[in-house]
């Protein structure tokens, strides 16, 4: 009996030692990311004690609040401004009726769905739809300008729902593939060998042929997307696999061509094999152009990029124009937490990479989280919108 007894105070020590190995290398800094904001940013924003630091001539203030985790921004056809609210279910339209600058109005546009969270628009003449991806699907909708209604729900395709990647983001080719729809499906998993073929991919859907079909793979989980304004080329945030440490391996920007292969699960970043998956041997290397595709730009490993935008040429200072900015939504596993900003990446008009810059920091300031942004709409005339899943706010950036 004192010999079983050991035994099993052995065998609860060493689960205990595993835990703690496992928590203090991945899960250690996830309290900034779970634990309530350290204080509402709408009511410190245009204080003394306001953390978020713009660069010179922009300023900021909150357009929206009181939301429960927004994501995606969208302009409805009528011109609102729209936010995917995924935990509720709803796309809410943004009324700034008095025109102050502040949407004292949320509306429902629709209500009663699974997950949503990208938004889109496909206008033929005079006839605008709306397109709201779920989690297990995609659909189309006639948007009812009278009541800011999305009625006449028709359903394009199924998706395969759940797992740990759960936003579907959609975005449409340019002209002349302006009738193919993109979709981003991330994976069901950390790092696994896909049983679903629509995971971890982009799926492209073409409305004259009514097929929804692959475009690229091997992404672990691309969550937004974006079309360059001058090459037309999609872009794509894409978040690294975790339980390989603090920097290992990187989050990506990815230029994503169609029939490419971006090589998750085996391959990340400039083509580096994933070992502690993948430990097959090969005739070739698994992980080389023109097989395997690698990152465009190597981000901060758990940086967990989302929404990215490209800065017009109208109303904007010729020094912004093409450039990108990156919404970095912050680590939740890293001993010393990265992320919480947003990041400029400087381009010139082909999309070739010259650089980076914070742009705004100070969601994470002093040790204190305030907010998580999510997605960025850069609009003509200086003004850009950021959403934040963490604060439950938009904020209106101006540069007068």
């Amino acid at each position: 009996m004192k010999k079983f007894l050991t035994s099993i105070l052995v065998v609860f020590v060493l689960v205990l030692g595993v835990a703690g190995i496992v928590y203090y290398k991945n899960i250690k800094g996830a309290l900034p990311a779970i634990r309530k904001p350290a204080g509402d940013i709408a009511k410190i924003i245009n204080t003394t004690d306001m953390p978020l630091v713009l660069p010179s001539g922009f300023s900021i203030s909150i357009y929206a609040e009181g939301l429960i985790a927004p994501r995606v921004l969208f302009y409805l056809p009528d011109g609102n401004l729209a936010v995917s609210v995924p935990k509720e279910g709803k796309v809410l339209a943004l009324l700034d009726e008095d025109k102050d600058g502040f949407a004292e109005k949320h509306l429902p546009v629709i209500e009663g769905l699974n997950r949503p969270n990208g938004l889109a628009e496909r206008c033929m003449g005079d006839t605008c739809k709306l397109y709201i991806a779920e989690s297990d699907q995609v659909a189309e909708y006639d948007y009812d300008r009278a009541s800011m209604r999305a009625i006449n729900k028709k359903k394009l395709f199924t998706l395969p729902g759940g797992g740990n990647h759960f936003t579907r983001d959609i975005e449409f080719l340019p002209y002349p593939d302006d009738a193919k729809m993109l979709v981003s499906v991330g994976s069901s998993c950390n790092v696994c060998i896909e049983k679903d073929d629509r995971r971890a991919k982009v799926l492209e859907y073409d409305f004259a042929t009514g097929k929804l079909a692959e475009f690229a793979k091997g992404l672990r989980n691309s969550v937004f997307m974006a079309i360059h304004p001058v090459t037309g080329e999609v872009w794509a945030t894409e978040m690294g696999r975790d339980l390989l440490g603090d920097d290992t391996p990187p989050d990506e920007i990815n230029i994503i061509k169609k029939d490419a292969n971006y090589g998750w699960p085996v391959c990340y970043g400039k083509n580096i094999h994933d070992t502690d998956f993948d430990r097959n041997t090969y005739i070739r290397n698994p992980c080389m152009d023109p097989f395997e595709t690698p990152s465009y730009i190597d981000l901060q490993a758990h940086s967990a990029p989302l929404g990215l935008a490209f800065f017009p040429e109208e109303g904007w200072p010729e020094e912004y124009w093409h450039d990108m900015l990156v919404a970095y939504h912050g680590s939740w596993n890293r001993t010393i937490p990265t992320g919480y900003k947003i990041v400029r990446f400087k381009l010139d008009e082909s999309g070739v990479y010259q650089g980076e810059e914070d742009f705004i920091t100070g969601f994470m300031s002093e040790g204190k989280v305030y907010g998580r942004p999510v997605d960025i709409l850069i609009q003509p005339g200086g003004t850009i919108f950021i959403s934040d899943d963490k604060a439950g706010v938009i904020y209106k950036i101006d540069r007068p």
